[in-house]
């Protein structure tokens, strides 16, 4: 009624505010939502488009005088605390209750299933009792998600109010050389991460949106979910919770510390922690993501991870903390050593580095830091309809993509001290400030499009690593034109042998041990090809061409210097070549030293900041795998700094071509 009832800040999670004092016989309520930047609410800076509007549930709830706290951080009232002592379990239940008297009554409940086996009855003052529950049948994960009941009734006379919440009961540890146990067995961590938003209707999901993600992460065999970078809709976490799928929960203090948001930091975590207190899927809470991108060394930086570490240990004793470090910041950093767990963002061999450099980190990690648990919570690269028979790092085919994550299972799956791992991205995700691969204002890490149709051929690399379901997958199905005589087909599949048939002529059968296999195929005419692994079969086709289809090759749309234009002559080098190439030579060093320099320099000032706290030598590796095209092409667009003219760029390609590729 034109009166300010009040004020949130924060777009994820649910809030309440009590308007009763200000309502008329007739009323007009409004809620007014603002997305303009600011300098105290996060997220302001993130890799992920930031929509506004209302797209969650507004509700007008109405209530007796007594009734359950909505004001209690948008909770229903309820916390339950399981606590599993050999086969039996405490549960203890608390209720938070407004304007409760003496003539009232709580009546509390636990259901397995529909049956109920324990209830107490007392005045509405007693709002924390204890069950136990003997022989207690344990959440325990994707192999028996079991959930119970805690239902509790507050009754004053003939007026009766039900609240209700499910809970699980499970024990964790999280060991520093063997990984994630689950209710005392090993139970490796092996999943993805999602974004919630979708094509045309953005973060306004529906359930029907929230299930079909549920699925497919289901599908390809995953048993956990780091839910970045903000909190996330209560019915997914309910699915998590049905799902035994083990999530990592997080708030959206990302990118870039402020001075400022501390407050905030703190609401957004209590808001997390009270609302999803009773799901056992969650397991850890997050502090924050790649939030030292500034610098490590910042006290106030640091000052806020201790208080949002020491606030999620003082209201949930019973989960850990842990937070996703950006990968050029030193594992000697103090801030690294503030969770009870650590996960690093690592991007070797799609954002320069090698392959192998992710397994390299993870060893030099463990064996300097033993009693830290380390996991990696970002790894990925970017495929859209792209093809090649000849990937390599940076040309966002489906195939390099594919190889990356063939790669990256091998290393990551085979070191048991690594706590969790969580693939970027489960979906393609709008991040509008990015102009790559083809299609601006996209993220296309994801093993999945972005609209949820197509499952990319890395997809079924995990799904033969992680599921039980018996499949078969032939790679390359949108990759048809090819134009060698004998052509690569890679196949994936969870059966121990593979045959692959070509126009119904066998190729042999083939065994692999790392759920991959590799078949050279004779490449004429046009060709069915159908793989059988047991009872499970695939078909793909192929046909020979004489030129390359220029359908399957990346056109990057305002693309400031086109290969064409670039002057490669042999013996010298030029800026498609690696950095860490060039670097071989004296000459090549002084270029890339020079060139550095320059960049640091046109820098906004936070050069020299971010400086302190960073992994210099990993930095230089990671920088290596580079070419200088495609380094100062990513710093351009994805990384918000200095965008090079072409006229620039082909100067730089003018002084590589004095340097020769071998120094006399």
């Amino acid at each position: 009624n034109g009166k300010e009832a009040g004020h949130h800040d924060g777009g994820y999670s649910t809030w309440r505010v009590n308007v009763t004092d200000f309502l008329a016989d007739e009323n007009e309520i409004v809620v007014a939502v603002d997305n303009a930047p600011n300098d105290h609410v996060y997220p302001q800076m993130a890799d992920f488009t930031f929509y506004g509007g209302l797209y969650r549930d507004v509700n007008v709830i109405s209530v007796p005088e007594t009734h359950f706290d909505l004001d209690y951080y948008g909770t229903h009232g309820i916390a339950v605390t399981p606590i599993v002592e050999g086969a039996n379990a405490s549960v203890e239940v608390e209720v938070f209750v407004t304007d409760a008297t003496e003539e009232d009554t709580l009546e509390y409940v636990i259901k397995n299933g529909d049956e109920v086996i324990a209830t107490k009855s007392v005045s509405a003052n007693e709002t924390k009792v204890t069950f136990e529950i003997e022989n207690v049948h344990l959440w325990n994960g994707r192999k028996d998600p079991h959930l119970y009941t805690a239902e509790v009734t507050l009754k004053r006379n003939d007026t009766v109010l039900d609240e209700r919440t499910r809970f699980g009961c499970r024990t964790f540890v999280i060991d520093p050389e063997k990984g994630f146990i689950l209710n005392g067995e090993r139970y490796p961590l092996h999943g993805v991460s999602r974004h919630q938003d979708r094509p045309h209707i953005g973060n306004a999901l529906t359930h029907k949106e929230h299930k079909e993600d549920i699925e497919l992460i289901l599908e390809m065999g995953a048993n956990t979910i780091r839910l970045a970078h903000y909190q996330h809709n209560q019915y997914f976490y309910d699915l998590c919770d049905e799902a035994g799928l083990v999530i990592w929960a997080e708030i959206p203090y990302i990118s870039k510390h402020l001075p400022n948001g501390r407050e905030n930091t703190v609401s957004q975590m209590k808001e997390l922690i009270t609302q999803n207190y009773n799901h056992p899927c969650i397991v850890v809470w997050g502090l924050s993501n790649e939030i030292t991108m500034g610098g490590a060394e910042d006290k106030d930086l640091i000052e806020n991870h201790n208080i949002l570490n020491d606030l999620c240990h003082q209201m949930d004793p019973t989960r850990l903390t842990t937070m996703a470090v950006v990968s050029m910041c030193s594992i000697d950093a103090k801030y690294v050593q503030i969770p009870d767990v650590i996960s690093y963002n690592h991007y070797y061999g799609w954002y320069g580095g090698t392959t192998d450099m992710n397994g390299e980190f993870f060893d030099d990690f463990h064996k300097k830091y033993p009693n830290i648990p380390i996991g990696l919570s970002e790894y990925g690269c970017e495929a859209l309809n792209w093809h090649t028979s000849n990937p390599v790092q940076g040309d966002y085919t489906e195939e390099y993509q594919a190889y990356y994550h063939e790669e990256l299972i091998k290393q990551l799956f085979t070191r048991d001290y690594i706590w969790a791992t969580h693939v970027w991205n489960m979906y393609d995700f709008a991040a509008d400030a990015r102009a790559e691969g083809g299609e601006n204002g996209m993220n296309h890490k994801g093993l999945v499009t972005f609209d949820r149709k197509y499952k990319k051929d890395a997809f079924y690399a995990y799904k033969a690593w992680l599921s039980d379901d018996p499949f078969v997958h032939i790679c390359g199905k949108r990759y048809v034109d090819r134009v060698e005589d004998t052509t690569k087909v890679t196949v994936y599949s969870n059966q121990p042998e593979v045959e692959l048939f070509v126009n119904g002529e066998s190729l042999g059968k083939q065994t692999s041990d790392v759920h991959f296999f590799y078949f050279d195929v004779p490449n004429a005419g046009e060709s069915t090809l159908v793989a059988k692994a047991g009872d499970c079969s695939d078909e793909s086709k192929i046909r020979k061409v004489d030129t390359f289809n220029e359908e399957y090759r990346l056109k990057e749309e305002g693309e400031v210097l086109n290969w064409f234009d670039i002057d490669m002559p042999e013996g010298y080098f030029n800026i498609n070549d690696q950095i860490g190439d060039i670097m071989k030579t004296i000459k090549g060093k002084m270029f890339i030293g020079e060139l550095m320099l320059k960049i640091m320099k046109d820098a906004d000032g936070g050069a020299a900041g971010a400086a302190a706290g960073v992994d210099r030598e990993g930095m230089m590796k990671m920088l290596g795998g580079f070419s200088v095209k495609r380094m100062l092409n990513l710093m351009g667009t994805a990384g918000g700094g200095k965008q090079f003219t072409k006229e620039e760029l082909l100067e730089l390609n003018r002084k590589l071509n004095k340097i020769k590729r071998k120094d006399k």
